[in-house]
């Protein structure tokens, strides 16, 4: 496979390549796309937390924020009076 690199992304792994964490543009690369697969799965099992959230919703089985907040909020200062 052959490459064509913008003069821009040649500059950023030059950089990479300077700073001394890199031996070799290829090494750059494989790093970079280490980060994008990782970046893909974390975006897959964020659209799947969203799907069970939305899930739930439809189900009624949501809690109001509000109300959240406020339990939390009693629970703290009770705590603190406790304390």
């Amino acid at each position: 496979m052959s490459l064509s690199l913008t003069p821009e992304i040649e500059q950023r792994i030059a950089q990479q390549l300077n700073q001394g964490g890199y031996q070799s543009a290829d090494e750059v690369i494989l790093a970079a796309l280490e980060l994008l697969d990782k970046r893909e799965q974390y975006l897959a099992e964020l659209r799947q937390q969203i799907e069970i959230g939305e899930s739930q919703i439809q189900q009624g089985k949501v809690t109001d924020g509000e109300l959240v907040f406020n339990r939390l909020l009693n629970r703290l200062q009770q705590q603190t009076e406790d304390s």
